[in-house]
């Protein structure tokens, strides 16, 4: 009878966690920058359906790349429900592109938020190593007010030339996760113009460091989509696709959902990259 009284329980508040258990909806999504030569697949004709699936999704969390100022504008003013976070990358302000963090106001809390550069000098503009541009990380701590806990957000995207930029970039990365997180669990999402195989990737997933990430598909319980995420507006020879943009976690084991949108409106794709989307639980 105790015995069976201590499995009831147990099943009880196996049953009452799983209700209650507080989900988060995260997005890392490079929406392509704003460029005229893109023509049909132009950032004017794909905003409104992506501003659309941004909605649909309710997400939580996002981290956008290749978002130029006036793109940022767009975003902002069609996304009221969101904080920003972010600066220009080649002035720490206005210029260039953003990784920008988009974050539901009436769930988080800012807590601290800043920008570093992936270079020998992260706290200033800079490029770094064989990089061929500016590079850069947006980070911000945020308290979940559902869960009364706190959670740091990284985003970034790394160099598309430089090889040893990019292994220097998730050295740094690494380094800089471990000092400001100190201890809170982490979500990171990016392009990285790197495959799970090569040495930046691994870099980061190394599991015999203590600071290592896990790649969030590889936690997920249900997944759904193609093995690629950057399709060129759907131009590319399917055998050419590639993973280059991910969502790491740290210190976050429960993962419900992972993956990768292939959606167009007729023959407007969202982007040249697919949007990466996985379902956590704190």
């Amino acid at each position: 009878m105790k015995n069976g009284l201590v499995l009831t329980m147990m099943i009880i508040v196996n049953f009452v966690y799983s209700q209650n258990a507080i989900k988060t909806n995260v997005m890392s999504f490079n929406i392509r920058y704003d460029e005229p030569q893109d023509k049909e697949q132009n950032w004017h004709q794909r905003k409104e359906n992506v501003v659309r699936m941004l909605k649909f999704y309710d997400l939580d969390m996002i981290g956008l790349q290749e978002v130029l100022l006036s793109q940022l504008n767009y975003l902002k003013s069609n996304l009221d429900a969101y904080e920003v976070v972010g600066v220009g990358r080649e002035d720490g302000k206005d210029k260039g592109e953003f990784v920008p963090i988009f974050y539901k106001k009436d769930r988080y809390a800012q807590i601290n938020t800043g920008t570093f550069w992936l270079s020998e000098t992260p706290n200033e503009v800079s490029k770094g190593w064989d990089a061929n541009l500016e590079r850069i990380v947006t980070w911000v701590i945020l308290l979940d007010k559902k869960s009364n806990r706190e959670v740091v957000f990284f985003n970034t995207h790394f160099d598309h030339r430089g090889v040893e930029a990019r292994i220097k970039s998730a050295e740094l990365l690494k380094s800089k996760i471990v000092d400001l997180a100190q201890g809170r669990p982490v979500v990171l999402t990016g392009d990285f113009n790197s495959v799970p195989e090569s040495d930046a990737i691994r870099t980061l997933t190394n599991t015999s460091d203590d600071n290592s990430l896990v790649n969030s598909n590889e936690l997920a319980k249900l997944t759904y989509g193609p093995n690629w995420t950057s399709g060129g507006f759907d131009s590319k020879p399917f055998d050419q696709r590639r993973i280059i943009d991910y969502i790491f976690l740290k210190d976050i084991t429960v993962v419900n959902r992972y993956a990768v949108f292939t959606e167009k409106l007729n023959e407007i794709c969202l982007s040249d990259h697919c949007p990466v989307f996985t379902q956590i639980e704190m």
